[in-house]
């Protein structure tokens, strides 16, 4: 069997199958068709020539800087693109200035910055940007992998139309992989069956890129005059071979963060920091680790140890502001710790449970007391009248019922008794609501 390596050398001429398939239309492009299909928004947009600036937010894959490229030559628009990765606020400036310079002979028609991960732009270089895309200079198309609410300064996100691509579906990477063996120059000159796409679909996770490049490893594994069968058992032999080659920039992206999420709320440092280093030799963003450092702290530690959130929101904020490599050893600190700490859902299930009873109550009325009666009428009307301030009574609490008249009685929040902090905490609710917390 040839190797991946030796067939790589043969093809060296040839860019990646990922490239080599990528659409020139929307004809070509395969899924999210909530967006492109006929009839949808995207869709409507090129037809009018109405481009306005937007932000494509999505999993990697699924096909957001080849969209922006097909924006754009439908449109017949000249592209710039910057990536958030590599770019300054000098390229920032630079790019407008060129941009300005080609709307002079464009017939007015604004050219388009992409902008890859703009996630990663700091508030500086998003400033920068303010300008060009409020006066019509250019038409920003951002591309992200993260909410563009946290990353994306307001002003400029007020100016953006966000719009959400989905992961692959198994019928699109059917199409895709159809398409890809019929078509690209290559491997239409092989003779290839697919007897099983379980495992091809499953290790690309709906990322198209992925599914390309197990295609690729898979066909490259095999001589040029070889019969290729595309199995479960093959694919995962070739990427247990390969698994460097095959994602580089993720190793696993879920199996990976899932196996380091359950690993910390299962309390074994060990294994978390384990899989921690494995994210980080993957090229995983660092941000987006200490982000999830953050949903854990709240979720599984909670108020069995609150300083568990603190120190994890401490992480996220040195992380932004150092970057790699030392970013490795706030990150690890937290694992640790987080990892160590005691364990107590106990909010995670009160917010949910309150959440439910919300929507199954949304016109329950707030007692009449606890209602703020900033007018006469308010007044009038009863408004905040039998309300008594906790602080003017004894131990700063007085017996007042504070849930809607036909809501009272219900419990939502159960301490747990995972930690002294709550088994304190269910003392004193006990001593104050003996008829919800009354042992």
């Amino acid at each position: 069997m040839r190797t991946v390596t030796d067939n790589a050398i043969m093809n060296r001429m040839l860019p990646p199958l990922p490239e080599r398939m990528r659409p020139e239309n929307l004809d070509q492009y395969v899924g999210q068709r909530h967006l492109v299909g006929k009839g949808s928004i995207l869709w409507n947009m090129i037809q009018s020539g109405n481009l306005g600036s937007f932000i494509l937010w999505g999993p990697p894959g699924v096909g957001k800087t080849t969209l922006a490229r097909i924006i754009a030559r439908s449109l017949d628009r000249e592209f710039f693109t910057l990536s958030a990765i590599s770019a300054g606020v000098k390229d920032v400036r630079d790019v407008i200035d060129k941009a300005r310079s080609s709307t002079l002979f464009s017939n007015d028609r604004s050219p388009i910055l992409f902008i890859d991960e703009i996630h990663r732009f700091s508030k500086s270089q998003q400033d920068a940007l303010l300008g060009a895309v409020e006066d019509g200079t250019v038409v920003l198309i951002g591309a992200t992998t993260e909410n563009p609410s946290f990353e994306v300064i307001s002003p400029l996100l007020s100016r953006c139309q966000v719009f959400v691509l989905k992961s692959l579906e198994p019928s699109d990477l059917e199409e895709l992989l159809n398409r890809a063996i019929h078509t690209d120059e290559i491997l239409r000159t092989r003779n290839i069956t697919v007897t099983e796409t379980g495992a091809l679909f499953r290790h690309s996770g709906g990322d198209a890129r992925k599914l390309l490049n197990i295609l690729e490893i898979v066909v490259n594994a095999h001589g040029p005059d070889e019969n290729i069968i595309i199995d479960n058992e093959s694919v995962v032999l070739c990427l247990q071979e390969n698994i460097a080659f095959y994602d580089k920039g993720g190793e696993m992206h879920y199996d990976i963060i899932s196996a380091f999420i359950k690993s910390v709320r299962g309390s074994d440092p060990n294994a978390a920091v384990y899989y921690l280093a494995r994210m980080l030799n993957g090229g995983e963003d660092p941000l987006f680790i200490a982000r999830r450092l953050c949903i854990l702290a709240a979720e599984d530690i909670g108020l069995a140890n609150p300083n568990a959130l603190l120190l994890a929101n401490a992480c996220f904020q040195i992380v932004h502001n150092i970057g790699m490599p030392e970013a490795r050893i706030p990150l690890s600190e937290t694992t640790i710790y987080l990892a160590s700490s005691q364990k107590s859902n106990s909010a995670y299930l009160a917010i949910d449970k309150a959440m439910a009873l919300a929507r199954e109550t949304p016109t329950a009325p707030v007692p009449l007391y606890l209602r703020n009666a900033p007018t006469k009428l308010m007044e009038d009307l009863g408004y905040a009248e039998g309300y008594r301030y906790a602080h003017d009574y004894p131990g700063h609490w007085t017996d007042l019922e504070f849930m809607p008249q036909e809501l009272s009685g219900k419990t939502l929040y159960e301490p747990a008794d995972t930690s002294r902090t709550e088994q304190n905490m269910a003392e004193r609710l006990s001593s104050l609501w003996p008829k919800y917390y009354g042992k």
